[in-house]
């Protein structure tokens, strides 16, 4: 009764990580998972930056047009 009672084990204690491993190494997975999110973050990440831009765009030109003014009033 022992030896069947370790054999189960065995076999559960190894199909159990090379199944995950299999399953998650499936093309469809990784495409459905992995690519997909990737190219949402990426976009998303993108949006932020372009924000990010225009907004110093816009502090720099408010700095230069103040610049301009204080000089143009000397």
């Amino acid at each position: 009764m022992g030896v069947k009672i370790e054999m189960f084990r065995m076999v559960l204690y190894l199909s159990f990580p090379v199944t995950m491993f299999w399953i998650s190494n499936q093309a469809e997975y990784f495409e459905e998972y992995i690519v997909k999110r990737k190219v949402c973050e990426v976009f998303s990440i993108r949006k932020e930056l372009e924000e990010f831009k225009e907004r110093m765009r816009n502090r720099k030109e408010k700095r230069l047009l103040k610049e301009m003014a204080l000089e143009s009033q000397n």
